[in-house]
């Protein structure tokens, strides 16, 4: 029997499975020791103070009203500078809301623009079929642009890659945070949603943070649609839905991120949504494979309602994403779309920025990012541009609970 000996093994020719795990082993570990160099144990992610400006354009109201507010002594105390200039914590930016809607400023807004009796609970799925699309950016910053302007906002993460729960401090391989396959699995484990939502560094916000295991619905969805003797797999589009309806009542809106291809996480999302936002980079590639993707998912929802599931969206739209005005054949791709989808295509673009990717280096969104860590410009263009995407959104969200979009 011939013994392999150390230096034996090393000169072994490693297969393709073992390199790969040994890489992936070898990010995360790298990545960890970053992640604890900005975040040591048991620290918890901070969120910056937010300007005059900012607070006047998330809560609704001009930078004199919030000055003469604070000169009188009422609402919450900002935080003021050498230079005297004023800022509040998101926080503070909730009880100032609150105060404004007690204190009856504006008839014609709603400062707290929680749901309503009556008002449905409203589930975004942001998807796309190609990766690339800027579909996780999208919903990292819908998600906190929605908390930023009071709305209570869950994140469901339900992207096996995690990159939005990466945003949010997660780093599930190591931290191993559950993922909505806890709440979603066949078997006796299965969990309450509940359980598994965790809070973000957003006040408002609350997040699901994803990882790999969420991959094992793929392969349970077919064995479960296969056993004769149960209705849980022939009734899978359901579960997304079920099981949010355990924590309907603690929120406004779901954002999901859901992964780049088109499997049963994603129809089942696609079946809990009320509307559905399909990014897509203007150029040729892009939109032939979101043609492919709009036509397979038409195929497969067909006899998905054929079996009762309830597609009923209250709207859908397509966002234009990492969007260059000067690009030429890009200007000439979003004149396309906008010819053949009209009111479908939103009218506000995001932009393409360096100010997003700088900013997503040190695991954070341009919500997060202090501005003089870029150039003024840069940041400018971006956040107004995503401010524009976001708003327009909030106001679909609005229109479908039967409220005046004040913009």
């Amino acid at each position: 029997m011939n013994a392999t000996t150390p230096q034996m093994a090393a000169m072994r020719p490693m297969h393709f499975e073992e390199m790969i795990l040994e890489q992936g082993d070898l990010i995360s570990k790298k990545l960890h020791l970053l992640s604890m160099q900005q975040y040591p144990p048991n620290a918890k992610k901070g969120l910056r103070h937010f300007s005059l400006a900012e607070v006047a354009q998330f809560v609704g109201v001009s930078q004199s009203t919030l000055k003469k507010l604070h000169l009188e002594g009422k609402g919450p105390l900002p935080q003021t500078s050498s230079s005297g200039r004023r800022s509040y914590t998101a926080e503070q930016m909730g009880d100032l809301r609150q105060y404004l809607e007690e204190h009856g400023r504006s008839e014609a807004r709603n400062y707290v623009p929680h749901r309503r009796p009556g008002d449905k609970l409203q589930v975004i799925a942001v998807v796309n079929f190609k990766g690339g699309s800027g579909k996780t950016t999208t919903a990292a910053h819908l998600a906190q642009y929605m908390a930023l302007t009071g709305h209570r906002v869950l994140a469901v993460d339900l992207d096996p890659q995690a990159s939005m729960s990466s945003l949010h401090g997660f780093q599930p391989e190591l931290d191993l945070t559950p993922s909505l396959y806890e709440a979603i699995r066949y078997d006796g484990e299965r969990r309450s949603i509940s359980e598994i939502i965790h809070a973000t560094n957003f006040p408002g916000l609350d997040i699901i943070p994803a990882n790999l295991e969420l991959q094992e619905f793929e392969y349970d969805t077919p064995l479960a649609m296969s056993n004769k003797g149960s209705n849980e797999g022939r009734t899978f589009f359901t579960r997304i839905s079920r099981a949010l309806a355990e924590v309907e009542d603690r929120y406004d809106v779901v954002v999901i991120d859901c992964p780049p291809q088109l499997g049963y996480l994603t129809i089942t999302a696609l079946t809990a949504a009320t509307s559905v936002l399909i990014t897509i980079h203007p150029q040729m590639l892009d939109v032939m494979s979101m043609g492919q993707f709009l036509l397979m998912l038409g195929g497969i929802l067909k006899p998905i309602r054929d079996a009762g599931a309830e597609v009923n969206l209250e709207w859908y739209r397509y966002l234009i994403t990492r969007y260059e005005p000067m690009d030429g054949p890009q200007a000439q791709m979003v004149g396309f779309m906008q010819t053949l989808f009209h009111q479908f295509v939103l009218k506000n673009h995001m932009l393409k920025s360096t100010a997003i990717s700088d900013a997503g280096i040190t695991k954070q969104t341009l919500y997060e990012v202090e501005k003089n860590q870029m150039t003024r410009t840069t940041y400018e263009r971006a956040i107004e541009s995503l401010n524009a995407v976001n708003a327009e959104i909030v106001d679909l969200v609005h229109a479908s609970w039967g409220r005046k979009v004040v913009s």
